[in-house]
């Protein structure tokens, strides 16, 4: 596993690498899932430590909606229970001066177990009151601003 660790590092540096370079915005797309027993879905990527809520970057010819439901699927066998609710558009400033990130809330169901990729190290449920300890700093901050009702209602 450590060579699939290493070239997918390298495959996403060189991806952020050529976006910098040769793209005027970087849009991405994030969600926080919660199932039915109100728990948080959750990925650990290959290429950067910690956790993190699911989502990706929106591909030319895709909508966001579609780069949701496209990424949810293939990052843990989610599958949309609820219709979307847009909660917030980011500027992601510590990972480049052009990424921006369209964050939802969403229920979701899961439809089987996610096995490892070149990018998903793992993904699972975690009860909101039992986050990781390494969960990503931003992660936290958009769980705790839903959770404080910054979202407005949520559910």
């Amino acid at each position: 596993m450590p060579i699939l660790e290493g070239f997918s590092r390298a495959f996403s540096t060189l991806l952020r690498v050529r976006n910098t370079l040769f793209s005027g915005k970087i849009l991405a797309v994030r969600a926080i899932c919660l199932n039915e027993d109100n728990r948080i879905f959750l990925v650990k990527h290959t290429y950067t430590p910690g956790w993190h809520l699911p989502g990706g970057g929106v591909t030319n010819g895709m909508s966001v909606l579609e780069t949701l439901e496209k990424e949810l699927r293939e990052e843990g066998n989610l599958r949309l229970a609820s219709p979307p609710h847009l909660r917030q558009i980011f500027f992601n400033r510590d990972a480049s001066a052009r990424e921006h990130i369209v964050l939802y809330t969403v229920a979701v169901t899961q439809s089987g177990e996610t096995g490892p990729s070149l990018e998903i190290a793992e993904g699972r449920f975690f009860p909101l009151h039992a986050l990781p300890d390494d969960t990503d700093a931003a992660t936290l901050r958009r769980i705790q601003e839903m959770r404080v009702g910054s979202f407005g209602t949520v559910w």
